[in-house]
């Protein structure tokens, strides 16, 4: 069943022309404007295909983006899903699952996160090096799942090593601070209390946010080379926490947006 569903997604958007793209690109909270620098061929709104999710946060858009960037065939998902939204962890992932039937080498993924790590500063970049699954559920965890690939997936470096030392070597050629870090993904959609902020510090996390690891775990399982970025939007200071500013958060991620969008280009150009 879900196997006929994937199919017939890749093929209607096979049919919109959608060809070998080589690239992957998962936008995060705040993160469109990595879309102005693509040759855009084709955009197709997530209502128009076949069995995929619609986006339901206001600032989520909700399209998938073909073109030209850095002389490579990409993919955009502009608008992802999330758990908090009432999706299945199969509909939070169906992207990247669709993403690789059409033919992608190498994901790549930003989001939006709040820093555990306090010598991390709002504005920031982070790259995950690791991350701790907290959303109490796996995107592997359904009958027919090994339809997919092996189900028990080794996540023993869950982002790719290669794609990592480019990142940073990237970062460093480019005067910009690219933390690394340990990300860890919790359900939302409320922000967390002084307390859990507490435990994620005991629990030697660096950055917090609600989504990345569902869409990890399944590039891991199909076999999908991935690398992902977190955009450091607020301090998340227990003993300091002031009230949540989401405009604020917003604006901080477009601040730093530059930043990734610089890094991102020069690594496609890479690949």
């Amino acid at each position: 069943m879900k196997q006929q569903q994937l199919k017939e997604t890749i093929s209607f958007l096979t049919s919109k022309g959608i060809e070998n793209p080589e690239i992957g690109i998962v936008l995060g909270t705040g993160l469109g404007k990595l879309v102005d620098e693509i040759t855009i061929e084709k955009e197709v709104p997530y209502n128009e295909i076949p069995n995929f999710p619609v986006a339901t946060v206001e600032f989520h858009s909700g399209k998938l983006i073909y073109g030209d960037l850095a002389g490579k065939k990409v993919l955009v998902m502009s608008g992802r899903f999330h758990f908090y939204e009432g999706y299945n962890l199969w509909e939070v992932t169906y992207g990247i699952r669709t993403m690789h039937g059409l033919g992608i080498k190498n994901l790549l993924i930003s989001n939006a996160a709040g820093a555990i790590n306090l010598s991390y500063k709002k504005g920031e970049l982070m790259l995950i090096e690791d991350h701790l699954n907290l959303q109490g559920g796996s995107p592997l965890a359904f009958k027919g799942a090994n339809d997919f690939g092996n189900i028990f997936v080794d996540m023993l470096a869950p982002y790719d090593k290669k794609l990592n030392d480019q990142l940073k070597v990237i970062a460093q050629n480019n005067d910009i601070t690219l933390h690394e870090g340990v990300y860890a993904s919790v359900v939302g959609p409320q922000l967390e209390t002084r307390a859990e902020y507490r435990m994620l510090q005991i629990l030697e996390v660096d950055a917090v946010g609600m989504s990345t690891v569902p869409e990890v775990i399944v590039a891991n399982q199909i076999g999908l080379p991935c690398c992902a970025i977190s955009v450091l939007t607020d301090e998340c200071d227990p003993k300091n926490l002031q009230p949540i500013d989401i405009p604020e958060i917003i604006a901080v991620a477009a601040k730093a947006e530059p930043k990734l969008v610089t890094i991102f280009k020069q690594l496609i150009k890479e690949l």
